[in-house]
């Protein structure tokens, strides 16, 4: 039987808790899950590096003990990616509404590319479904508090920033 493999797509600039807690739980439905991690990122106020961000992932991954997790650069059109790889499947957090439409959208456009790859829409648990990576970026920015949204990893490279 083929190996179930699945593609979480994101930036994770950076990791928070609610993006781990989606690859804990999406490496339990998947033989393996990698991680895919945007060669840069479009977003405004960029933190870290794309091999900065593969390595607190890495960090996190190797200390929680899962051993189906595998973290790479997502250079090119995610659906090439999963072909690439091997995936059926891909994985995107849903927080709220504003996320679903766009999520949906995407989810659209990629089947009509690779009518093969599914979309599976997860929601993170519900005490982490409001952080957000721009608004940590935005606490970190002001000197804020940010240890309750970020795991470890993320804290010791913000730390040395």
């Amino acid at each position: 039987m083929a190996e179930k493999i699945a593609v979480y797509p994101g930036t994770f600039d950076p990791m928070t808790k609610g993006h781990f807690d989606l690859i804990q739980r999406g490496a339990k439905l998947y033989d393996k899950l990698i991680v895919a991690v945007a060669a840069s990122s479009s977003k405004d106020g960029a933190m870290f590096s794309a091999e900065e961000r593969l390595e607190m992932i890495a960090e996190d991954v190797l200390s929680s003990g899962i051993d189906n997790v595998e973290i790479k650069v997502l250079d090119t059109l995610l659906v090439d990616f999963c072909r690439r790889e091997g995936a059926k499947v891909v994985i995107r957090g849903v927080r709220v509404y504003s996320d679903f439409e766009y999520e949906f959208q995407m989810a659209l456009t990629n089947r009509r590319l690779a009518p093969e790859i599914e979309t599976l829409f997860m929601m993170p648990s519900e005490n982490l479904s409001y952080v957000t990576a721009s608004t940590v970026r935005e606490i970190v920015r002001y000197g804020g508090d940010i240890d309750s949204f970020v795991t470890d990893a993320v804290k010791k490279r913000l730390a040395v920033k």
